[in-house]
């Protein structure tokens, strides 16, 4: 009898992790296919109510997974509701030191728990805003780590990784999810519904979807 392959994805309930959703329901089927949501202490509470939203939506169960205690170890304009984001040399303030390691690995605790052997994440080294654990080589050697760590083969799977954020619109196309993800995702760093249109997240996420308009409608 062959084993039920399953996936997780890291889910903010933001552009580029609901693309991964959509991915992995495609490959697994929706019955297959878990999110898991870190509440890490981000200072506004939209981006988890819109990923309880999707995930009921799309009939896929969520896990909700507190890591909050990282605010007693650093401090960063993300999690901080009073601090004004902005860019600090080749990075924004909204870096958070050690994210997606904290993601990576309690993801891969829980999909080992569930037999799930592919986790998606939704990051991207081409279009970013300079975070160090975006990065392809970072992503691989969290790989290794995982695997080491916890005796299991995990197969973090990141196809947004080379993407620009107009081929990342493409790809959500293609996956027939564009609409649904222009209106029910959302990506802006202070939290306004709809987005804020200044943030570096809302810049770069509207500058993708209007290249990518424009280059659809002129075929």
């Amino acid at each position: 009898m062959n084993e039920i392959k399953k996936a997780a994805v890291i889910f903010s309930g933001g552009q580029d992790s609901t693309t991964c959703l959509f991915l992995a329901i495609q490959e697994f089927g929706v019955e297959n296919v878990e999110v898991i949501t870190f509440q890490y202490g981000q200072r506004h509470a939209i981006e988890l109510e819109k990923a309880a939203w999707i995930a009921q939506d799309l009939g896929v169960k969520q896990t909700l997974i507190d890591t909050s205690v990282i605010k007693s170890i650093t401090t960063n304009a993300l999690m901080d509701s009073s601090a004004t984001i902005k860019q600090e040399g080749d990075k924004p303030n909204t870096f958070v030191d050690g994210r997606n390691a904290l993601f990576l690995l309690y993801a891969a605790i829980y999909a080992k728990s569930q037999n799930i052997h592919t986790i998606f994440t939704g990051v991207c080294e081409t279009d970013f805003s300079g975070y160090p654990d975006c990065r392809d080589v970072f992503i691989k050697s969290m790989n290794v780590t995982l695997n080491l760590a916890m005796d299991y083969n995990f197969n973090i799977r990141t196809p947004l990784m080379y993407l620009t954020k107009k081929e990342t619109w493409k790809l959500a196309d293609e996956l027939g999810a564009f609409e649904y993800i222009k209106n029910h995702t959302h990506t802006c760093y202070l939290g306004v519904e709809g987005g804020c249109h200044t943030c570096p997240s809302c810049v770069l996420r509207e500058k993708g979807l209007n290249e990518y308009l424009q280059e659809r409608d002129n075929v």
